[in-house]
């Protein structure tokens, strides 16, 4: 038997384009010779489709479409799909087998994730059976997900006394940095517990703050890999299970590149299926709007790409320059708004309330990136361009960023990405061709948000090589203070960067989504009170 495994891009809520897809797909493959087809966790609905799955209604109308696809799917072949459904009013996450016109065999995900970026427990019922299928003398388990990343949990010791031939998983497993090693090690794992092929089809694509990268895998029976499908794309992986060689294994890309193409297709999905035709970025010479803008450009190509450089009385030539020259290197719409005509007006109408001999202060600073905010939105208005805003992970960890001012846009496309790498994203991206597409001056120069004469962001920072580090320790591996000195980092500035990051909790809550591509991103893995005194 030939198996397909169907790595696809569905929309949440998208019901009748994602049946669409899952006929045309299962047509597709079973024309190419699969009688063995398999789509994604949830695909039917999207996922995550959160509180949707409490709308009893929206259920209902997955359920018709399902009704819809086994009329329409090649009937000789089986084909299994991912689907929420509802079973004497309680509510499940299930993989459906049809075969002939028919459901054949349903199963339910056993173990429902509850932490990180899942929230499945407030959703679904857990089910309690296995499914074993019977498929031209092949006898087929079905798991779901989580069900098959423990391989002493209770989804795999129900399978223990069945013997199956094949295990078949139907995932969305979501994206970060060593997730796809995580997924190797585990799986493989679970195949070996079993001594059973296992063919595990991950979904691709954007949703909110996730991107699914896909790398759909088949793993024999001794935990090896004989095939796994691209990253980051639509893709088939066709698998002949009489052969226990290793067949088509794409090769796995480059860290560096890896992050960004993550990052490129998690715009791409955003704007697309939001319906947005157009982005706009503040390019103010620095390395983060540089690094946004060349994302955009690479995810929508340069035609629904414009930008805005809007240069206080504090900006260098330097920057200035490399913000002009970087428009002209990406051949995009570009406009120069020099703010600091109505940064005098604020000033003046100000000072009748703090006074005409007030020392400038943060309030200043504060007010030029306030006025770019407001210059940035009403273009989106009026254009129907989506922001784009611009800050880093440790820019937004510490608060340095200013509410309704570089934080105001739609999408935060770099909110999880650490400056350091940032830079080293700059430099991989300049690498890929003959001519750098960010000036190189950009990337050298000290960073500064220019907000003030000789700025730079040491003067309220610690440099970001000795502070990532720290954000990532206390952040992403929730290490405590005791912990974080015990580990070598000065007591001092340990205390300042756990007050900096839990002081900042309000302004985090009040950014734009932005894609997912550490172990813990501040949107939906890190859930933490706002009014918040405690320090360790």
């Amino acid at each position: 038997m030939i198996a397909a495994l169907i790595q696809m891009n569905p929309t949440v809520g998208a019901l009748q384009a994602n049946a669409d897809a899952i006929i045309e797909q299962a047509r597709e493959a079973h024309a190419q010779g699969a009688g063995l087809i398999i789509f994604p966790e949830l695909t039917v609905s999207g996922y995550p489709p959160e509180d949707l799955i409490l709308k009893d209604h929206f259920c209902m109308d997955c359920e018709k479409q399902l009704q819809r696809i086994a009329a329409e799917i090649p009937p000789e072949a089986f084909v299994i799909i991912g689907a929420p459904v509802v079973r004497n009013r309680r509510k499940f996450n299930a993989a459906l087998a049809f075969h002939q016109g028919s459901c054949i065999g349903e199963y339910h995900k056993v173990l429902l994730p509850n932490y990180g970026v899942f929230d499945e427990k407030r959703l679904f019922e857990a089910g309690t059976e296995p499914l074993v299928l019977e498929l031209e003398g092949l006898r087929a388990a079905v798991h779901i997900c989580e069900d098959s990343w423990y391989s002493d949990g209770a989804a795999v010791q129900m399978l223990q006394d069945k013997n199956p031939d094949l295990l078949i998983n139907l995932s969305a497993s979501p994206y970060h940095r060593g997730k796809l090693e995580n997924r190797i090690s585990v799986l493989s794992k679970t195949a070996r517990t079993l001594q059973t092929t296992m063919l595990y089809c991950n979904m691709t694509g954007g949703q909110d703050e996730l991107v699914f990268d896909g790398a759909s895998m088949v793993f024999a029976p001794d935990g090896s890999r004989l095939a796994r499908a691209g990253q980051f794309r639509d893709d088939i992986l066709y698998c002949d299970l009489a052969l226990s060689t290793p067949q088509r294994k794409e090769a796995p890309l480059p860290e560096l590149e890896e992050v960004y193409e993550a990052l490129k297709l998690g715009l791409k999905d955003y704007v697309n299926k939001i319906g947005f035709k157009r982005v706009v970025v503040a390019l103010s010479g620095g390395i983060d709007s540089a690094l946004v803008l060349a994302l955009a450009v690479d995810a929508l190509g340069k035609e629904r790409v414009a930008s805005i450089t809007m240069p206080s009385q504090y900006s260098s030539s330097g920057t200035l320059n490399d913000a002009i020259e970087m428009g002209r290197i990406l051949d995009i719409e570009f406009y120069t708004l020099p703010i600091k005509p109505l940064y005098d007006e604020f000033d003046k109408t100000l000072s009748e309330v703090w006074g005409m001999n007030k020392k400038p202060g943060l309030a200043e600073e504060n007010l030029q990136a306030r006025i770019r905010g407001n210059l940035i939105m009403a273009l989106s208005n009026e254009f129907g361009w989506l922001v784009l805003t611009t800050g880093n992970k440790s820019e937004m960890a510490m608060g340095y960023c200013t509410i309704y001012g570089d934080m105001a846009g739609g999408f935060a496309l770099i909110k999880d990405v650490p400056k350091t790498l940032v830079f080293d994203l700059c430099r991989w991206r300049n690498a890929q061709g003959d001519t750098p597409v960010i000036p190189p001056e950009i990337i050298e120069r000290p960073p500064s948000a220019e907000l003030r004469p000789d700025q730079k962001d040491t003067d309220s920072l610690p440099p970001y090589e000795v502070l990532d580090p720290i954000l990532r320790d206390y952040v992403e591996n929730d290490m405590g203070i005791d912990g974080l000195i015990a580990k070598g980092y000065d007591e001092a500035l340990v205390r300042r960067v756990v007050h900096a990051v839990e002081l900042s909790e309000y302004k985090r809550r009040q950014s734009p989504p932005g894609v997912k591509i550490t172990p813990k991103s501040f949107d939906r893995d890190r859930r933490m009170p706002i009014v918040n005194r405690y320090r360790n």
